[in-house]
């Protein structure tokens, strides 16, 4: 089990992001969402190659990535602005019978095969518990992400009517399919702009695709 995730308060003072993070937050409230489709088939070969399950092979990726992210582990907690040391996910479960979904979370680790067999042993135990949130003590470090397996999407949008103190990203992939040799997955980060700029989010989309290109280093 890793280690308790430590939330680190940001002096606004110091920060150097403090103008846009106002800006964005408080004048010009935004908020956007960018699609694109990530290249996996080195991905794809390797995790069958070993017995793997796709989804929490393509969940570890993500989850990689936003840890590599400052910006995107940045979040407000108990009303305090912040930085997460890391994050861990929050995924849903579908029911086949009634066609509604359950939220579960898993402990994130940096260990693929620890990673792995959370995800798998958290799914295995609520696939058949109904509710909206069924796995309690939901920590603060989670990021919320989710599977839309039946279409390959070009893009989704998404949003909330309310404005709340909920700065994280929000993550959606699709259903892969084959384009001539290659293996790709529509993906969508929704994003508040007060905590992360196209850069950070542009740096974020790269991190996925050469995690997953990396794979013969940690998937083992």
């Amino acid at each position: 089990m890793n280690q308790p995730a430590i939330f680190t308060p940001i002096d606004k003072e110091t920060w150097s992001r403090t103008p846009y993070y106002d800006y964005y937050r408080n004048v010009l409230k935004t908020k956007y969402t960018v699609s694109i489709k990530i290249d996996i088939s080195l991905l794809m070969a390797r995790y069958k190659e070993k017995n793997y399950k796709f989804f929490p092979t393509f969940l570890y990726v993500i989850m990689c990535a936003l840890n590599n992210s400052e910006a995107l582990r940045t979040a407000i907690h108990e009303g305090q602005l912040g930085v997460w040391s890391y994050v861990t996910p929050q995924f849903t479960l579908f029911h086949e019978d009634d066609h509604t979904f359950s939220d579960v979370w898993s402990e994130y680790s940096p260990d693929f095969a620890v990673f792995h067999q959370n995800i798998v042993a958290d799914i295995q135990h609520y696939k058949n518990v109904k509710g909206l949130k069924v796995k309690p003590g939901l920590p603060g470090n989670f990021v919320p992400i989710s599977c839309v397996p039946w279409i390959s999407f070009e893009s989704i949008s998404q949003d909330t009517t309310e404005d709340t103190d909920f700065l994280k990203p929000i993550i959606r992939f699709g259903k892969f399919y084959q384009e001539q040799e290659r293996t790709l997955i529509p993906l969508s980060i929704y994003v508040n702009h007060a905590i992360a700029d196209g850069y950070h989010t542009a740096m974020f989309l790269r991190d996925i695709e050469a995690i997953a290109n990396d794979v013969e280093r940690w998937l083992v």
